[in-house]
């Protein structure tokens, strides 16, 4: 019905390789079912937080067998539609609350990491603006570690702000890391400095190409340095990197890039 990749990269590279269960028009299980012969792991994308929108407790028990028959593992991205700082009280809570039914949710699956949007809504960048919203961060991170969760299973991404505005909270809370390499590039963030300081954080690395400001392209689009310096970055880590696209021609390219990209790599280094 769909095609499949051409090759398997199952343990292809020192580290996890990966992408998204957004590669078939289909669920959660019949993209995982066609994808795990060929990665190591899975990125569960639970965009949004609706009850309707998240899987059974049938599927996730049909993704559990999966990962058991193709020894595949997931990492799962919490919804976009949460906001931790927000000045509403109500939507703070219902964000604490799905992250919480999220996790207990996925649980079985036994995920390398639960990724998470802290997203800056402001209309502007003014310091106490920016200082309120870290402090209703903290406040909110606070009640969400209070229920006993594990911290270091939550990992906070690299958006389009500097991932210093949170390193307070990341570190108070002991939390964990996702370098999204192509939003450090769109935002135009020197991508080595911010894996050099976080990297012992790091628990998952997005990566897709970006051209022309537009990102989640296939890695073919990425310019010769900005390869080089990812290829770079890659040599020293060994968790998952997701490659985060969304169709099938965009993985199987981005997959057939990055393998001969690490390869030319590794002939001259």
């Amino acid at each position: 019905m769909y095609p499949t990749l051409p090759k398997s990269y199952k343990g292809a590279f020192p580290f996890k390789i990966g992408s998204t269960s957004f590669i078939y028009p289909d669920g959660y299980a019949q993209n995982v079912k066609m994808l795990a012969p060929y990665l190591d792991e899975i990125e569960l994308l639970l965009f949004e937080s609706a009850s309707d929108s998240l899987p059974s407790n049938h599927e996730i028990k049909k993704l559990s067998l999966l990962s058991n028959e193709f020894d595949l593992s997931y990492n799962i991205h919490l919804p976009l539609d949460i906001f931790l700082g927000d000045k509403t009280p109500s939507i703070r809570h219902h964000a604490v609350e799905t992250i919480i039914k999220i996790m207990e949710l996925t649980a079985p699956l036994s995920p390398s990491t639960c990724t998470l949007h802290l997203p800056y809504n402001e209309a502007d960048i003014e310091k106490e603006r920016i200082k309120r919203w870290q402090e209703r961060l903290y406040n909110s991170i606070e009640q969400l570690v209070a229920t006993g969760i594990n911290n270091e299973m939550i990992s906070i991404e690299t958006l389009a702000y500097p991932l210093d505005w949170v390193e307070k909270i990341i570190t108070s809370f002991n939390l964990s890391v996702c370098i999204d390499l192509g939003h450090l590039i769109v935002n135009r963030f020197d991508m080595e400095a911010v894996f050099n300081k976080y990297c012992k954080r790091t628990s998952t690395i997005h990566l897709h190409g970006v051209e022309n400001h537009q990102d989640h392209l296939p890695l073919d689009r990425l310019s010769k340095r900005d390869m080089d310096i990812i290829v770079r970055i890659l040599k020293q880590f060994s968790g998952t990197v997701s490659l985060e696209v969304f169709t099938y021609d965009h993985l199987k390219t981005s997959l057939q890039y990055l393998k001969k990209y690490w390869h030319e790599a590794a002939c001259y280094p």
